[in-house]
């Protein structure tokens, strides 16, 4: 099956972006801390960036003040679109809907809302479908901006191969994760597996408490990984050709892959 592409207006972005994992400890701290510390991190990003967040990063997983926690997202997304000014930030969520709560990923660029894509796949040891609304496995699709095919898999759902066939094609996947310090390993081998596999970059941004794997990285299309446990901040630029080489390299059907235009239902 190929993947949908849901395609859309040309915006302000350069064709070779500065990738940027932040990496931060936000457990036991405020709202209004964790985001002034998005806040500050973001300041130290530059312009035309792609800038992944830690899942849930602004409140963690509040499951004793969800009702709060969705509040407070709700309260600060015109914020988040400024912050996204002359650039791209990307981060999840906690927010209330008809159906109940979501861990919901928001792509923001250039001052504006582009893209929501609720999680689909919740953590069973962490308890997560006693608090969350699943959402659709089948709503995982390819976005496309400015001609990069952008996927994002949240956590856990890194762990599940159909989802990675699902996206087959992406030029560049998103991994906001919350992933345990017991299972680093496996960020780690997952991540580079997904980008070997796909012959896409991997830009993963995971939390910093001490109870996290860290393991943030920026993977490219050979499996080369930029990554440091250490710091806030680590960025690695974005390039077309590097996927092209790999593609031609090795070619096992990504180049050929048919992607859908929703928008006339033709090939």
């Amino acid at each position: 099956m190929s993947p949908i592409i849901a395609k859309e207006v040309s915006l302000s972005m350069t064709s070779s972006p500065i990738l940027c994992a932040l990496q931060f400890a936000y457990e036991g701290r405020s709202y209004e801390e964790n985001f002034a510390t998005l806040k500050y991190l973001m300041t130290q990003t530059p312009e035309e960036s792609i800038v992944l967040a830690p899942e849930l990063c602004l409140s963690g997983y509040a499951y004793d003040d969800m009702e709060r926690a969705a509040t407070f997202s709700a309260d600060i997304l015109k914020e988040l679109a400024t912050l996204s000014t002359c650039k791209t930030l990307a981060l999840t969520l906690i927010e209330k809907t008809a159906q109940g709560y979501a861990n919901n990923f928001k792509l923001f660029h250039n001052g504006a809302l582009l893209y929501t894509q609720s999680k689909a796949k919740l953590f069973p040891l962490g308890k997560e479908e006693r608090y969350f609304t699943e959402g659709s496995s089948e709503a995982i699709r390819i976005y496309e901006l400015n001609g990069i095919k952008i996927a994002v898999l949240i956590c856990f759902e890194l762990r599940f191969p159909k989802l990675w066939e699902q996206i087959k094609g992406a030029d560049l996947i998103l991994i906001p994760a919350y992933w345990g310090i017991e299972r680093k390993m496996h960020l780690d081998v997952l991540t580079k597996a997904l980008a070997i596999a796909n012959q896409a970059y991997v830009l993963c941004a995971n939390g910093a408490d001490e109870t996290m794997a860290k393991n943030s990285s920026i993977i490219s299309p050979f499996g080369h990984a930029i990554s440091d446990d250490s710091q806030n901040l680590i960025m690695h630029s974005f390039d077309f050709l590097e996927i092209k080489k790999m593609r031609r390299y090795l070619d096992i059907g990504i180049n050929h892959h048919v992607s859908i235009d929703p928008l006339s239902g033709k090939d």
